[in-house]
């Protein structure tokens, strides 16, 4: 868990970096200078060229994860694994660029009515789509090399500021609101050049097609698991972008630009999470490799553990001071809290769920992940068919977090069925009491100090006092206690050198 620890604290060091640098432009920024139909129509761009990304890699990501370290040989240039997967995104590409084009009439046609500002910028969806296809390839690329900082400082730092900076061009009223849509669908090229640019300078760039040295019969495996798992990772992309399209398309962007901007806001919660699955995924597919079950049982438990002590940790920080946290915005983005709450319960699951999902789709029993992905396609399209019309937004997050608890819970049941390994261990359960303690006394505490920057400083001690110093004094979780230790004492390192 060492070289884990290290890099997931760099990550999340760049990554909350980033989540200021997001706050400062959805969070601020954003509320304060575009109207809610503004910010849902430049938002709903954004998921919908994500989407595209998402059909385009042609389940190339994945296929990364499992087979790299099959072919994995710096003197023969990995065997031209790179230009072997950048050939399936190519035809991925081309295939739904085309697709996008020659369907633009029936869906431009669901959202005349509701979001009619969509369909004047429907193609500025591409730019977005081909570049971060190509940037997610790369970066999958280089977590199996163990490369991490390079990709998260582009996508998370220098996107963000670039982003900054054509917020305050339409501030100052030296582009226009049209002129800013542009340009914030072509600055996604720009995190995808600089990986490229890296790859080059650590000599790991490849287009070589003659470099390609891959069996037929292992193409076919890699063809056969990469349309497995293609299938499979349209239920994710679709729980995280179904809700957004289908809130568009069915209540209108106004209640779209609230709605995103909440789950900006609840993603910021998921950083640590996820800077600490982006580095020990590659690691489930080299136990894999060697058979080693026994340490992919004990980084599963020890990635869970972690996942729930900082999940719960800032949920509880979050949700005691809400109330404060939202007299800060417009009145119109009131109904977030609610919006936040459900989303956090499915998100706080996926986060306690850890690894399973990379255990699952990089073992021999991928393939039964088709059923948990269709179960799942079915669940959230029917929640939001039959949630949003009647609560919106609200109707909306809630249909995302049934999808997700029920798609997390599905593997982790299963894994443990096959494979008979878990994240569970009994400290966790004594953590998830004092969440459940700390919620609680928090609920009867609210509106207790009028003065409510004197309410938020009592309620993050509150946090502190039930949830935090205890399992710190009594070591509830040596895993996080360690992370934590490691973080400072590199903080510490930084500061003593300066």
């Amino acid at each position: 868990m060492g070289l884990v620890q290290k890099d997931a604290f760099r990550t999340m060091i760049i990554s909350y970096l980033g989540i200021v640098l997001g706050y400062l432009n959805k969070g601020l920024l954003f509320v304060w200078f575009l109207k809610t139909e503004q910010i849902g129509l430049v938002n709903l761009i954004v998921t919908v060229g994500t989407l595209f990304a998402q059909l385009a890699n042609m389940g190339s990501i994945f296929t990364v994860w499992k087979f790299f370290p099959f072919f994995k040989n710096a003197d023969k240039r990995h065997h031209g694994f790179l230009p072997f997967i950048l050939l399936i995104v190519l035809v991925g590409v081309l295939t739904f660029t085309v697709l996008y084009i020659g369907f633009s009439g029936q869906i431009q046609a669901r959202y005349n009515e509701k979001s009619a500002m969509f369909n004047e910028y429907y193609y500025w969806i591409l730019p977005i789509g081909i570049s971060y296809v190509v940037f997610i390839v790369l970066e999958s690329y280089l977590r199996s090399l163990y490369k991490n900082v390079v990709s998260v400082f582009a996508y998370e730092i220098v996107l963000r500021v670039v982003t900054t900076g054509l917020i305050l061009l339409f501030i100052l009223d030296w582009i226009s609101f049209e002129q800013f849509v542009v340009w914030h669908s072509l600055i996604y090229i720009i995190p995808t050049l600089i990986l490229l640019v890296y790859l080059i300078r650590i000599n790991e760039f490849n287009l070589s097609y003659s470099s390609i040295q891959i069996s037929k019969r292992f193409k076919r495996i890699i063809f056969q698991f990469s349309s497995f798992y293609y299938i499979n990772s349209l239920g994710v992309v679709l729980v995280t972008s179904l809700d957004l399209m289908m809130l568009a398309e069915i209540i209108g962007l106004d209640e779209t630009g609230v709605y995103s901007t909440v789950v900006f806001l609840s993603g910021a919660l998921m950083v640590p999470y996820r800077s600490v699955v982006r580095v020990s995924a590659p690691l489930i597919a080299d136990y894999w490799k060697h058979r080693e079950m026994e340490k992919m049982k004990d980084l599963y438990q020890k990635v869970s553990s972690v996942s729930l002590v900082l999940g719960l940790g800032m949920f509880l920080m979050v949700w005691l001071n809400i109330d404060f946290l939202f007299s800060l915005l417009r009145p119109e983005y009131a109904s977030g809290k609610w919006i936040f709450l459900m989303l956090m319960i499915g998100r706080l699951v996926d986060m306690y769920s850890g690894l399973s999902g990379a255990i699952f789709t990089t073992s021999k029993k991928y393939r039964y992940e088709l059923v948990f992905t269709l179960i799942l396609i079915g669940t959230v399209y029917a929640c939001n068919l039959w949630l949003i019309p009647k609560w919106a937004g609200i109707g909306a997050a809630i249909s995302t977090s049934i999808a997700f608890m029920a798609f997390n819970i599905g593997r982790l049941v299963f894994v443990w069925l096959i494979y008979r390994i878990h994240p569970f261990t009994r400290n966790q359960f004594i953590v998830i009491g004092l969440a459940a303690i700390t919620f609680t006394a928090g609920y009867f505490t609210q509106g207790l100090i009028n003065n409510k920057w004197i309410q938020m400083c009592f309620e993050s001690i509150l946090v502190m006092g039930l949830f935090v110093f205890p399992i710190y004094i009594f070591k509830l979780e040596n895993e996080t206690i360690s992370y934590f230790q490691k973080a400072l004492g590199f903080v510490k390192g930084k500061l003593i050198k300066k």
